[in-house]
């Protein structure tokens, strides 16, 4: 909000808390964290997750991704797969 200082160390510890109890969005959040952190493999499981868990944003990543030559086919069917 507004005048309020964002801390992003309580922000990820709660998007991890939303992510542990099954909340897809925060899996989604994670994942744009992680890729803006250079950390791309663990950005990579968040969206899978989130798209197993029906989140429709982290299919369209991971299929930017694969469509970009940096996730593999057997990677993508999976996630694919998890998301019907």
């Amino acid at each position: 909000g507004r005048g309020v200082e964002k801390d992003k160390q309580k922000e990820i510890h709660h998007l991890e808390q939303a992510a542990i109890g099954g909340h897809p969005f925060a899996r989604f959040s994670l994942a744009c964290s992680e890729g803006g952190n250079g950390r791309h493999d663990r950005g990579v499981k968040h969206l899978t997750i989130a798209a197993n868990l029906g989140h429709d944003k982290s299919l369209d990543s991971l299929k930017k991704l694969f469509s970009n030559g940096l996730l593999s086919k057997e990677d993508f069917a999976a996630a694919l797969r998890g998301h019907q």
